[in-house]
């Protein structure tokens, strides 16, 4: 989405109306799939003490059941309106290949309700999980929207005062190397790390959420301010109650468009793009030929940007928690680390921590 978003800039297109909607209609489907594995099958193992959510599921069955369905409505939201449900091939520049009729999403409405009513009972579990006691000072970057909740559009802010138009990014982040890594390390000029994600959408945007969505984080004892990177997972519950209340009152909505995608024409131009991914801002910018082929791109994914912040969490942690055991710290360490769902596989158990006590 954020492809397409750079290239229909570039071109000088805009998409509006039912197409601008299914689209945000389909990130639903992505937040509710992400956040629901997130929260119950990778995240929720460390607070509870298990390996992983096989062990949880002898224990708590109904548990990961609740995370199972709530995964596959969002799955086929995605499928539905993205032709599959793994990296969607129906979107396009202009809007879609083929939009559904209304009899095609009409379907999911009632599972969604029921979806909605589950994110609540999530936010509410995972309000009873043990939070370490951890607060950074973070500096919190995310798209904030005049109208909206922000997902596919917005201006760029944070929590020391930035607010910039998408195509101003790279006038105020960049990318660096560590000697210690192969991975970019994205940096907020002149501020240094950064934090994007739920987190930081919560934070700068709380006013942007659904009534329902405010009244299950208050219920859970959250404030419109939460700094604590563990409590991420409540976070990412109250997004889950968002993107399925959303998306009922988006199918609700919906008329069919007249058409699947506005005319698009090719020129030379240069674009950017910018989205909430389920991890955070995910920012692309491409420079097109005439023909419009791309010449040059680059694409700065969250986990970039919360590498730096991930490192600086990890030295705050131990720092901090030197006392545990050294099994214990590892775990921990592992979750710090986990809190930013950075991808399938870093989200996985791969910390090695080797401790010198002296």
């Amino acid at each position: 989405m954020s492809s397409v978003h750079a290239m229909e800039n570039a071109l000088g297109i805009t998409v509006d109306g039912p197409l601008r909607a299914l689209r945000r209609l389909l990130y639903c489907g992505e937040w509710i799939e992400s956040h629901a594995l997130h929260v119950y099958l990778l995240h929720a193992p460390d607070f509870l003490g298990y390996e992983d959510a096989i062990q949880i599921a002898r224990d708590h069955p109904a548990v990961v059941q609740r995370a199972l369905q709530l995964k596959k409505i969002g799955n086929e939201i995605v499928a539905t309106l993205g032709g599959r449900e793994i990296h969607p091939i129906n979107v396009r520049v202009g809007g879609f290949y083929r939009v559904p009729a209304k009899s095609e999403l009409t379907p999911l409405l009632d599972r969604l309700q029921w979806a909605r009513d589950a994110s609540v009972e999530t936010v509410r579990w995972a309000a009873t999980l043990p939070f370490p006691e951890f607060e950074p000072d973070y500096e919190f970057v995310a798209l904030r929207h005049p109208d909206e909740y922000p997902i596919n559009e917005g201006r760029v802010v944070s929590s020391t005062g930035l607010d910039i138009a998408v195509h101003e990014y790279e006038e105020h982040f960049f990318e660096e190397h560590a000697k210690h890594s192969n991975a970019l390390r994205s940096v907020h000029k002149n501020h240094g790390a950064y934090h994007v994600g739920p987190l930081a959408r919560y934070n700068l945007n709380f006013d942007r959420l659904s009534p329902v969505a405010q009244s299950a984080a208050r219920d859970a004892g959250l404030t419109n301010v939460c700094r604590n990177p563990f409590k991420s997972i409540i976070v990412r519950g109250v997004e889950l109650v968002q993107a399925c209340d959303e998306a009922v009152r988006l199918i609700q909505e919906y008329t069919m468009p007249g058409q699947a995608a506005v005319p698009v024409v090719p020129h030379a131009g240069t674009g950017y793009g910018c989205t909430e991914a389920p991890r955070g801002i995910l920012y692309h910018r491409y420079r097109l030929d005439e023909q419009g082929i791309i010449t040059e791109a680059k694409i700065v994914p969250p986990t970039s940007q919360n590498q730096k912040q991930i490192e600086s969490d990890l030295r705050q942690f131990v720092a901090s928690h030197i006392d545990l055991p050294d099994e214990k710290l590892t775990w921990q360490c592992e979750q710090v680390v986990r809190n930013y769902d950075p991808c399938i596989s870093c989200a996985t158990h791969f910390l090695k921590l080797h401790i010198e006590r002296e």
